[in-house]
């Protein structure tokens, strides 16, 4: 499991070994990216039946219908595969709700947990999808959204076996995205298309072209946004960030959803406060306070409260100086500096990055602070900053950061 996951093989029940088993997660058991069941497992057939059996009381039953609908035309997308529900008689894919034994061997265990399973393309059981009823089932971020679950479980029901890639719709671990938003990866495209090929239709309205995981050894690669959380350090890219531990060797990759579900996408700058020891993430003229796994009441604020004129609807960097309490904010060619003690906008700013910051590019992705250091990131290269020298030290490239 930990070498499936992409943590440090050790054999032992250590903390991100246990995070890792404490999410909720789909019943099929894991088996580079998508993954095929043994043999190739597929339906003979572009035409599949499918029949909802009973539905869960947690939601109207037209939302259930929704739901399923939606998911199964996450797949007929993208290939030639057809859907059409019967209300009688054998389907290819029979759908139910049911709690703990429900008939298959294949027990569920309770809220949390397993929340899902389904079993692979053949003829009998096999394509059939279960949800777990004691799971609260919503069309939300509450409890668990069943379009969501869905889509994973009919991927199984079509031939896919678990992904490794943590963006992938077929990745192991539920983690929240809305209807609107979600958009498949394009290893789960491929995957799928492996089995049937790619539809020939043109889709008026199709979805989101599917999304690329990033890859830590890509030599263009760039970081959204970088930031230290009580020890950690965080990497942002897109939908993701890599987790870097210091007491591991191993760089996690993970869903920004996945941890902070409400917090959006594609940040473009973060920082910790140390004294109030809480994280600051910031998306176009807004920003969110993160203790924890919890966002503070009241967030998400506008950027100008800091006293960032109003001209300016996006920044590009944010640094946060201990030794100072000062907050640097980054954007074009300008800067800015916020005195966190008196929560006021120091006197004479902005001035140009140019003048004070002689060596750096004309704009900068990410900063963080260290030892009196600054690392500023700019496209696939980061600069080390002395504060006290006021020059560049050193150039490298960034992928050394993410363990590549």
């Amino acid at each position: 499991m930990q070498e499936f996951f992409g943590l440090e093989v050790t054999g032992n029940l250590d903390s991100a070994t246990l995070e890792v088993m404490e999410k909720p997660r789909c019943g099929v058991p894991d088996v580079a990216e998508y993954n095929h069941f043994p043999g190739m497992m597929k339906w003979k057939k572009n035409k599949i039946t499918y029949r909802i059996l009973n539905y869960t009381p947690d939601i109207p039953s037209t939302d259930v219908d929704t739901a399923i609908s939606q998911a199964l035309k996450v797949w007929s997308d993208i290939t030639p595969l057809k859907f059409r529900r019967i209300f009688e008689g054998e389907a290819d894919i029979m759908i139910s709700f049911g709690a703990r034994e429900h008939g298959d061997n294949y027990p569920f265990d309770g809220a949390n947990g397993l929340l899902a399973h389904a079993f692979p393309p053949a003829a009998g059981l096999g394509g059939d999808t279960h949800f777990d009823e004691d799971e609260t089932w919503t069309m939300g971020s509450d409890g668990y959204n069943l379009f969501l679950v869905a889509a994973h479980e009919f991927g199984h029901a079509l031939g896919l076996a678990h992904s490794r890639d943590p963006g992938a719709l077929m990745y192991p671990t539920y983690t929240f995205t809305s209807m609107n938003e979600f958009s498949l990866s394009q290893d789960d495209v491929n995957g799928i298309q492996a089995l049937y090929g790619a539809t020939d239709e043109i889709n008026p309205k199709p979805r989101p072209p599917p999304s690329k995981t990033p890859d830590k050894c890509d030599p263009a690669l760039s970081f959204d946004a970088v930031a230290s959380l009580r020890g950690e350090m965080m990497f942002f890219k897109d939908r993701f960030f890599w987790r870097k531990h210091p007491q591991l060797s191993e760089v996690a990759l993970t869903l920004l959803k996945s941890l902070w579900p409400k917090i959006p996408t594609g940040i473009d700058a973060a920082y910790e406060n140390l004294k109030r020891d809480f994280l600051v993430v910031i998306k176009g003229n807004k920003y969110w306070a993160i203790n924890g796994y919890d966002i503070m009441p009241g967030y998400p604020k506008q950027i100008y409260r800091f006293g960032i004129p109003r001209s300016v609807r996006k920044i590009d960097a944010a640094v946060h100086i201990r030794e100072t309490s000062k907050t640097l904010f980054f954007a074009g060619d300008e800067y800015w500096s916020y005195d966190e003690g008196k929560q006021a906008m120091d006197e004479g700013f902005p001035r140009l990055i140019a003048d004070d910051w002689p060596g750096l590019p004309p704009r900068v992705d990410a900063a963080f602070e260290e030892h009196g250091s600054i690392y500023f990131f700019s496209g696939p290269v980061h600069f080390l900053f002395n504060i006290r020298a006021q020059r560049v030290l050193q150039i490298s490239r960034i992928n050394q950061w993410v363990g590549c």
